[in-house]
């Protein structure tokens, strides 16, 4: 199997190809901080936008709008708070909960795409707090979703990876170790 790159311009176009007729929704390489922003009289599509023009940060912010229903998609960033890096443990521990979802669907498309997954508690500043039980709920995540199967949104953009990436498309659980999270 060929080693493809992994470039930002690709993971946009495939993101555009399935979403932006359908739902009116692009990806846009971003600054500083990810931030979806619905449509308005400003903005003729709703866009997703993504930190840094890093790839990882694409699959991530794809896996929230993924997940997020109709009425979500039509809030700035989906309605959701966002307490940044410099965490309690008791606010990590929210942060934990909301983002095992996200983070197991990130996983899913990581390996549609052929990149290596890595857990983000995304609080380096923070009270220090045990990461272990945030792996394992991300990890038990990704074998719910392969038992259950994903949604059809979820699955179009998994098997466009699959196609782009030259990656198996089935959805194996034995492809996921929670050791390597």
């Amino acid at each position: 199997m060929a080693q493809l790159d992994h470039r930002i311009e690709d993971i946009i176009s495939l993101f555009n190809q399935c979403f932006l007729e359908q739902y009116n929704t692009r990806l846009v390489r971003g600054g500083d901080e990810p931030i979806y922003l619905p449509r308005n009289e400003e903005r003729v599509n709703h866009e997703l936008h993504f930190a840094h023009g890093f790839f990882r940060s694409a699959l991530h912010e794809t896996a929230h709008w993924l997940i997020a229903g109709e009425a979500r998609r039509q809030q700035l960033d989906f309605g959701y708070w966002y307490e940044p890096d410099g965490r309690s443990a008791e606010q990590q521990r929210v942060f934990e909960q909301v983002e095992v979802k996200p983070q197991a669907l990130e996983w899913i498309l990581s390996d549609a795409a052929g990149v290596p997954f890595r857990v983000s508690v995304d609080n380096l500043n923070g009270e220090a707090t045990d990461a272990e039980p945030f792996k394992m709920a991300v990890y038990s995540q990704v074998l719910v979703f392969i038992e259950t199967g994903l949604w059809p949104r979820a699955e179009t953009f998994r098997r466009a990876l699959c196609a782009f990436y030259q990656r198996p498309l089935d959805l194996d659980a034995r492809r996921f170790d929670a050791e390597s999270i």
